[in-house]
């Protein structure tokens, strides 16, 4: 049921269709509130344990009602243009130049009238490709978990870019919501006795504690993440490749006729590594080609010779 308060009292002080613009990112955004009602939303309605049920719904609905408290703010910055431009009140140039100050206020004065569209502060539209959950519940808890601290971020940007007391208000009290909710879903998580690891298969014991230090040179540290009792570390990269007992290759068994095909396929692609032929690269080579066949047409020693040898051609 709605009710025709909102959960936050919007006061915006002057119109700005740019700034509205910027908000939009928590309209329509992939880390918004309509992405994050959605995400609980349809967790809820498939999950079998009735306290998280209840609590996936609740947060679920009360992001709804946090969709309208940012959708109205984007409402009441547009109010002005949207005034403005319906009663055709002030000249066409100053019409203008109220409309395309940046973003996607233009977008939103002439196609929606000044009212919030389902897009992100770059006019992308929103899309259920932002739900992202997996039917279990470790796994999904910890990535609404990291939506909430997304959304918190995001909630502090738009903070620091507006001086409107009222908008700061009303972000400060939806920044703070998220805060609120990630401490339910925490409880929710380890309310699971064994959380970790997500789904049901165990890890498998030889590939359970090892690091592997892919990244060597400047910069290499150690820490809990990667040393100590609880792994063990391989710097020797060729150790990894394969890590079982095989050659590291790739097979597969294919019948007589797909053996043939490919053997044919094989062959009739089969690079030939002796001799050099010539190419188009060879008969259109100019200076700065560097070596081709035959030949060698030099190249630039650097940035600013390449530069002097164009402006010389």
């Amino acid at each position: 049921m709605h009710n025709k308060r909102l959960q936050y009292t919007v006061r915006v002080a002057e119109p700005n269709p740019v700034l509205a613009s910027l908000m939009l990112e928590q309209f329509g955004g992939a880390d918004g509130e309509l992405a994050a009602a959605m995400l609980y939303f349809t967790q809820g309605l498939g999950e079998l344990d009735p306290g998280r049920k209840d609590l996936l719904i609740d947060i679920a609905t009360e992001e709804l009602s946090h969709l309208e408290v940012i959708g109205s703010i984007v409402a009441m910055l547009n109010k002005g243009a949207k005034a403005q431009l319906a009663e055709a009140s002030m000249e066409e140039a100053e019409l203008y130049l109220s409309m395309t100050r940046g973003g996607n206020s233009h977008t939103q004065s002439l196609l929606h009238g000044g009212g919030p569209s389902l897009t992100n502060s770059s006019g992308v539209p929103w899309t259920a490709a932002y739900i992202d959950s997996r039917g279990d519940p470790t796994c999904d808890l910890r990535s609404n978990i990291a939506a909430e601290s997304r959304a918190k971020v995001i909630y502090e940007r738009l903070i620091n870019i507006t001086d409107d007391p009222g908008i700061k208000d009303a972000l400060g009290f939806l920044m703070t919501r998220e805060i609120a909710h990630q401490k339910s879903f925490e409880k929710a998580l380890y309310a699971i006795e064994d959380n970790f690891p997500s789904g049901k298969l165990p890890g498998i014991e030889k590939y359970a504690n090892v690091y592997v230090n892919t990244s060597q040179g400047e910069g290499d540290m150690n820490g809990p993440w990667n040393s100590g009792d609880q792994w063990e570390r391989i710097d020797d990269l060729a150790q990894t490749m394969p890590f079982d007992d095989g050659d590291g290759s790739a097979s597969v068994v294919l019948d007589k006729a797909d053996a043939m095909a490919a053997e044919k396929l094989a062959v009739r692609t089969a690079s030939v590594p002796t001799g050099d032929p010539t190419t188009g690269v060879d008969l259109g080579a100019g200076a700065g080609a560097g070596r081709i066949t035959g030949d060698d047409k030099g190249a630039a020693a650097d940035v600013d010779d390449a530069v002097r040898m164009a402006d010389a051609m």
